[in-house]
């Protein structure tokens, strides 16, 4: 997967997507800061909101310290340093190396944790995109938060399966 062009130009065009992400919501806290710089006088944010939907910030921030490890471990020092990604023989075999940095009981929780910070952050982000968009209506709404959970949960069981199935030894 590594030769191929596909596949690397989707690599940047998803980082592109993230750094084009973060500077959205950057851009984004800055403009409501600035639209209400003083806060309200009696706040209950359960009234209005859910708790993630408050905390995207907070979960986003977890996001990123994960990407972070898992782009260092699995994509950077093999696409950009020049030194491929190695296993403990010394050849390159990302199966490998991922079957070495599951096998940390600490890493395996991080992750699976972190995945939990993923199901939030989706579940929120992925019904707010049909609201950013302007494509939401009282007659579709109910659907749009439906798949918006399915989604999150899917998404995140499945990736923090392949660490727990990895430490397991359910992959071999």
């Amino acid at each position: 997967m590594a030769t191929n062009w596909i596949i690397r130009a989707g690599e940047y065009i998803l980082f592109l997507g993230l750094l084009v992400h973060i500077y959205q919501a950057v851009n984004l806290t800055i403009q409501n800061r600035k639209a209400r710089p003083e806060g309200y006088a009696v706040y209950n944010g359960n009234a209005n909101s859910k708790w993630y939907s408050r905390s995207m910030g907070l979960l986003g921030t977890l996001l990123l310290i994960f990407l972070v490890i898992h782009l260092k471990d699995f994509w950077v020092v093999s696409r950009f340093t020049g030194i491929p990604t190695v296993d403990a023989n010394g050849h390159e075999d990302l199966y490998a190396v991922m079957k070495e940095k599951f096998q940390d009981p600490v890493r395996v929780a991080a992750y699976v944790l972190l995945m939990i910070s993923l199901c939030y952050h989706l579940l929120h982000g992925f019904a707010s995109a049909f609201q950013t968009m302007g494509w939401n209506h009282s007659k579709y709404n109910g659907i749009i938060k439906r798949v918006s959970v399915w989604y999150a949960i899917i998404i995140s069981i499945v990736f923090a399966l392949m660490p727990i199935a990895v430490y397991t030894h359910l992959i071999d």
